[in-house]
């Protein structure tokens, strides 16, 4: 049974220091914002809890918002936007990447798997895997690679 629950308000759960080690034991949770009727949301979702994390869900209407306010550029948007740790992970970032960028604790606002790549985590498409790159962001602007899946 799937336990992410649906949470009010847009506070975000931040209390975890990016200088531990990111192991199941102290992963921290995922707040998710996304749209009241995505379903690749939910099944992204899915599978951070498969993958050890906590997760909790709030419905919003006003995506635009919450991706602005999180500090996102239009070309890094994907369907959904969460927290983790001290970072933003916009669309379908695979689990081991998020452990990976909660390891190494770069000085970086998020990560964002721009647009939604077939064959990413909650987008699985029968046979289907495109070729992908995780992007890590600042607040000026600045990015680079931080992963690539083929």
């Amino acid at each position: 049974m799937k336990k992410h629950t649906l949470a009010l308000g847009l506070t975000a759960a931040l209390g975890f220091s990016s200088t531990a080690l990111a192991t199941e034991a102290t992963l921290p949770s995922v707040h998710v914002y996304k749209s009241p009727t995505c379903g690749c949301c939910t099944a992204w979702m899915d599978h951070l809890e498969e993958n050890g994390f906590e997760v909790t869900a709030t419905n919003s209407n006003n995506m635009a918002q919450i991706k602005q306010e999180a500090g996102l550029i239009p070309a890094l948007g994907s369907c959904h936007t969460a927290y983790v740790g001290d970072y933003v992970v916009e669309g379908h970032v695979p689990a081991d990447d998020i452990k990976r960028l909660l390891s190494e604790a770069p000085m970086a606002t998020g990560l964002s798997a721009p647009g939604m790549p077939a064959g990413s985590p909650g987008m699985e498409m029968s046979n289907r895997q495109d070729s992908y790159q995780l992007i890590l962001f600042n607040n000026r602007g600045q990015t680079r690679v931080f992963a690539e899946h083929n």
